[in-house]
């Protein structure tokens, strides 16, 4: 393994620490900043909107930076995010903060995601664009919860000065060991925009904003549901969070090597078995031990669908990946909110805690749906040429997309 993709998950990590821990420092935060809870939850609209305007704008403002400098530059801007949540003197400007700290967020994944297709021969993209998600699954297993912890023992903003150390020691880690990645002249932010405007990148993207919002339809509201629904208490909420990230983990170490291998099929298989999971969720529940095997697979199973949508905007994309790629995580935070407000619907409309896993099943059947007309209206050849920089003689992988 490169150790630039070593860099990349530790970035990775960093990022994935500061957008979930906010949902558990959300009572301290409010009791600190004199604000209810349901107002500080807005911090963490604050960090969806962040990443869904950032993706496109910075990388479309990047577009001719070399990716290098382009991924030092994001975690910069980041890591002063983090700070300014840190030092935030009253609840706005903590809000400002945790804006500014999304911004980068998809970005970094797109031109991230491109770098690691990059830096391993053909027909282990897939692989390598799962091993930097690694550090986004490690952060739901270890960085959460430390983080948590921390802020509950030390004060919340001790959390974000933490992140901010992360920030740096990520942004000499990308210095030292990711190579330089020179933009080719004919690519730029026209080539960028004609490449989003292929049918199949944008039935890719939509197919995350449908099929993961299933996800999410559940994961929002998983720490009511360990207390209210599964009988435990509220100490056992951070082990079955840290289980959900232990699922995401094995996941995205399963999802590199099957997308490598069949995209369009990993993708299917994937949503499909998501939906079925999310079905049998609310009929084991009740039962402790089964409850927390399902967590597992919710977190496994839902996690696999994202390196294949990630490659597969990447591949539809050509050869100016970058603005597809980042979009895809936009994508995936609109899924993000539109999970956790259609599950909050079903909650509201008293049918019950687990009632999301219902409409997280409907989701992830709409989003199969797309995702198998997208293949039926896919009239390319079986491969499709992945660019991710470098000159075009030299650098065009060929990747499997069906």
């Amino acid at each position: 393994m490169p150790l630039a993709l070593l860099a990349l998950a530790v970035s990775a990590f960093g990022i994935g620490t500061t957008e979930f821990v906010m949902m558990g420092l959300l009572p301290n935060v409010a009791d600190d900043l004199g604000t209810s809870v349901p107002t500080a939850g807005y911090l963490v609209s604050a960090y969806a909107i962040g990443v869904v305007l950032g993706a496109p704008l910075l990388t479309a403002i990047g577009s001719r930076v070399p990716r290098k400098r382009m991924l030092l530059l994001l975690m910069a801007l980041f890591t002063i995010g983090n700070l300014a949540s840190a030092f935030a003197p009253d609840f706005g400007w903590l809000l400002a903060g945790r804006l500014l700290a999304g911004l980068p967020h998809g970005a970094f994944f797109g031109v991230g995601a491109v770098v690691a297709a990059r830096l391993v021969p053909d027909g282990r993209q897939a692989r390598a664009v799962a091993t930097m998600f690694l550090g986004l699954t490690v952060a739901n297993i270890v960085g959460v919860p430390a983080a948590t912890l921390l802020g509950q023992h030390l004060g919340w903003r001790a959390t974000f000065v933490v992140v901010s150390v992360i920030g740096l020691g990520a942004m000499a880690a990308l210095a030292r060991l990711v190579p330089q990645m020179p933009v080719d002249s004919h690519q730029g932010l026209g080539r960028e925009m004609k490449a989003m405007g292929n049918r199949q990148v944008l039935l890719g993207l939509l197919t995350a904003v449908l099929g993961f919002a299933g996800v999410f339809a559940v994961y929002s509201y998983l720490s009511a549901m360990t207390t209210e629904a599964m009988g435990f208490g509220e100490s056992s909420v951070t082990l079955v969070l840290a289980l959900f990230g232990i699922g995401m983990t094995l996941g995205a170490l399963a999802a590199g090597p099957l997308t490598d291998r069949a995209l369009r099929p990993t993708l299917y298989g994937s949503l499909a078995a998501l939906a079925v999971v999310l079905v049998v969720f609310p009929f084991t529940v009740h039962v402790q031990w089964a409850a927390l095997v399902m967590v597992v697979l919710l977190g496994g199973i839902g996690f696999m669908t994202t390196t294949p949508l990630q490659m597969l905007v990447m591949n539809k994309a050509k050869d100016a990946p970058t603005l597809a790629s980042a979009s895809n995580h936009s994508a995936f935070n609109l899924a993000n909110a539109g999970g956790a407000w259609l599950g909050g619907v079903a909650i509201a409309a008293g049918w019950g805690w687990t009632s999301p896993a219902l409409v997280g099943a409907a989701l992830a059947v709409v989003g199969l749906a797309v995702a198998a007309t997208a293949g039926l209206l896919d009239r390319t050849p079986e491969v499709s040429r992945v660019v991710a920089g470098g000159s075009s003689a030299h650098n065009k992988q060929e990747a499997e997309v069906r």
